[in-house]
């Protein structure tokens, strides 16, 4: 090696670039970066607007989501409000229908009540007239029995022990 190149070399600063590094570090930057703005970048906001656009996209379903539920919810409250109300009414209803038919039973009940305690006191009548029929002829034929022992005469003409029995009856119903 000469002096001179060692002199040379002892004056190069190795920390200081040489200018046709500059230069073409500067044009492999340059072409870098034109490559990545007219390929990656594009493809990047792409990816970013997509991105973007799904988000709002889903935002908005969400959203729109949203109103339809609570449009659900006001239509099943009204929905539930109008049942309660046809539920009262049908109660009422019942209930009105259920006094008739309690008022209905009540009257077809006391109607046959009625008819019952009529029969029963036509039929007691008819025994007490049977009763006293038979006790007339019973009484008639004592007392005819009676006074022919006492007067001794055979009372045995018909038409005579009815009068006689008639006569002593109205006498023992004027003396009560």
């Amino acid at each position: 090696m000469s002096l001179r190149t060692v002199a040379a070399e002892a004056t190069v600063n190795p920390l200081v670039p040489h200018v046709a590094e500059l230069i073409v570090g500067f044009i492999a930057f340059s072409a870098l970066f034109l490559v990545l703005r007219a390929k990656v970048v594009p493809m990047f906001e792409k990816a970013f607007a997509a991105r973007t656009e799904a988000i709002q996209g889903g935002i908005e379903k969400a959203e729109r989501a949203q109103r339809e539920a609570q449009a659900a919810l006001v239509q099943y409250t009204a929905q539930l409000t109008e049942a309660r109300g046809e539920a009262q009414q049908i109660r009422e209803e019942a209930r009105v229908q259920g006094a008739a038919i309690i008022d209905d039973l009540r009257a077809k009940a006391q109607e046959e009540a009625t008819r019952i305690t009529a029969a029963a006191h036509a039929s007691i009548e008819a025994e007490r007239q049977q009763a006293i029929t038979s006790l007339r002829n019973e009484v008639g034929a004592l007392a005819t029995e009676l006074a022919s022992k006492i007067v001794g005469e055979a009372l045995d003409d018909q038409v005579r022990q009815s009068r006689i029995v008639d006569r002593f009856l109205d006498d023992l119903e004027k003396s009560k």
